[in-house]
């Protein structure tokens, strides 16, 4: 006889141990950490290593409520502004997500030991933007409102020198000075595909815009992005661990939804699971944004573990091999700069 696979002595929130339905956890890679979460939880460790603590962080090193309390625990102190930190030479630590240029220059002014933690890639958009700019180009930047990396990017210039735009209606609609002066960058973190078509409008209206030689979209989030695409039809719902504000992780659940997938949900841990949500499914998509560690994506396939006979199976889109040195002020002695 087959066993109601919930336990009515517990009013339906258990499973039954008497029988567990068979689940398949398509497991994507790439996932999780990228290099430049990898070199920013780095740079505060390496810090507190030869500084000792405290080492203060400005905001959140990363969007990851697991690895902010555990550099806590090893001695970081996270403050929202640097008025929040006391006179001394402690380390100050500069987010990956980048900065406004008034950061450094009030941290400057403070005397304040400071260390830059933004992910090289995040760099590369301000100095396009700041290059735009000293060739006298107005610039658009497609990102979300509000995220520290566009409030960073925005930053880099004087106000007014940046136009925020976010959707494709925003780029029909956005006015510029003069359509044969005009360039665009972008966030980091944004949907692949949902950007092209924001560009696709801008280049119909502005046929002379300027872009990157490179695209700014992080390779990471790039590569993230089209393994969960490679999975989304083959699945009854996606989880995809990482923080409630961080980018690239509620992309890659609009990713699977758009292309194919029924539903997705974007779980910190393996507490926030809606297992009556997930109660039928037999096929089941994993994938961790760019700040989620390992150890998290491990704990929801051990909660799965506990209620379905659940097979992991790997798909793996490509490798990634990618890594960015540390600033020079944490290099051991005799590493040379690349």
């Amino acid at each position: 006889m087959r066993v109601n696979w919930l336990d009515k002595r517990s009013g339906g929130s258990h499973f039954s141990s008497m029988f567990k339905p068979p689940l398949t956890i398509l497991l994507t890679a790439p996932r999780g950490f990228c290099a430049g979460v990898v070199r920013a939880i780095d740079i505060v460790e390496r810090a507190l290593e030869i500084y000792g603590a405290p080492v203060y962080v400005r905001h959140e090193i990363v969007h990851n409520k697991f690895v902010v309390d555990d550099l806590k625990a090893k001695g970081a102190v996270f403050v929202d502004e640097l008025d929040e930190i006391p006179p001394g030479d402690r380390p100050v630590v500069f987010s990956a997500h980048g900065v406004p240029k008034a950061v450094p220059t009030e941290a400057s002014r403070r005397a304040m030991f400071q260390i830059d933690a933004t992910c090289p890639l995040v760099t590369k958009v301000h100095m396009e933007a700041q290059r735009h700019f000293d060739q006298g180009l107005e610039l658009i930047l497609i990102g979300h409102k509000n995220h520290p990396e566009v409030i960073g990017t925005m930053g880099q210039l004087p106000a007014g020198a940046i136009t925020l735009i976010e959707t494709t209606e925003d780029a029909a609609l956005v006015q510029v000075r003069d359509p044969d002066r005009l360039a665009y960058v972008t966030q980091t973190t944004l949907s692949v595909d949902d950007t092209k078509d924001v560009i696709a409008v801008l280049q119909t209206r502005f046929p002379a815009i300027k872009g990157p030689t490179r695209e700014d979209i992080c390779y990471a989030t790039t590569n993230r992005q089209e393994a969960v695409k490679s999975i989304a039809g083959k699945i009854d719902s996606l989880i995809v661990v990482g923080a409630p504000n961080s980018s690239n992780s509620k992309r890659l659940v609009e990713v699977g939804e758009k292309n194919g997938c029924p539903s997705g949900f974007l779980v910190q841990r393996a507490t926030d699971l809606n297992w009556a949500a997930l109660k039928d499914a037999k096929t089941i998509g994993l994938s961790a944004g760019a700040s989620a560690p390992e150890v998290l994506v491990n704990e929801i396939i051990d909660a799965f573990r506990l209620h379905f006979d659940v097979t992991v199976e790997s798909v793996v889109l490509r490798e990634e091999n990618v890594s960015f040195k540390l600033p020079r002020e944490l290099r051991p002695h005799g590493v040379p700069a690349a």
